[in-house]
């Protein structure tokens, strides 16, 4: 099937009214969807008493994040304070912020609300991580979800690790173009799931990421 990708940007204008710019620590690091990726210099020119650095990972935009991609964060973690988010959602700033351990900061671009991803959202998105693990390890009936779309595709035949390194699992892997998890629900002697699509769809159901193992 051939697919063809096309950049939905805003091209309303952005309301800056509530940025507080003395929330912000000294060194900032700039960071949002491609929605809003043009929007950047704008707000940087905002910032200007500010050390604004925008960092370039593997999506085609520096600064540029998805969902299950903050690579352009780590490769200025080191170098910031904090992050600044402009976009909509808690969704791409969260994981920003569990894995960069840096605060971040959130401005709606449309509402112009100003924000910040609290501790406890972190600290709340850790504990579910552990508890679908440790689920992982204590159960015997393993599925394994694997998803047909390009992009999220993960050759089965390197799955045949998890068989090695965990000898005392039954492993009995779902293919599907798009995962449904009510679907799942049917296989009631499942025990629990193993994610190898997009690494962020197991925020909907307690199931463990195949790279967390």
């Amino acid at each position: 099937m051939k697919m063809l990708f096309l950049e939905a940007k805003y091209t309303g204008k952005i309301d800056l009214s509530k940025l507080k710019t003395d929330k912000l620590p000294l060194k900032v690091g700039l960071i949002s969807t491609v929605q809003f990726i043009d929007h950047l210099d704008k707000i940087k020119d905002r910032l200007e008493d500010k050390e604004i650095l925008i960092g370039k990972g593997k999506q085609k935009y520096a600064g540029q994040i998805l969902g299950c991609d903050a690579t352009c964060t780590l490769e200025i973690a080191n170098k910031v304070d904090a992050f600044l988010y402009i976009g909509t959602g808690k969704f791409h700033p969260l994981i920003v912020g569990v894995r960069t351990s840096k605060p971040v900061y959130t401005l709606n671009p449309i509402s112009g609300e100003f924000g910040k991803v609290s501790d406890k959202e972190i600290s709340d998105y850790k504990k579910k991580k552990k508890g679908s693990l440790l689920k992982f390890m204590v159960s015997k009936e393993i599925g394994v979800l694997v998803s047909t779309k390009k992009g999220q595709y993960h050759d089965i035949k390197e799955l045949e690790f998890l068989e090695k390194k965990y000898p005392d699992k039954n492993f009995h892997i779902f293919i599907s173009e798009t995962i449904d998890y009510n679907q799942l629900n049917n296989f009631n002697f499942i025990e629990a799931f193993v994610n190898t699509a997009c690494p962020r769809i197991e925020e909907d159901i307690k199931i463990v990421n195949i790279g967390e193992l």
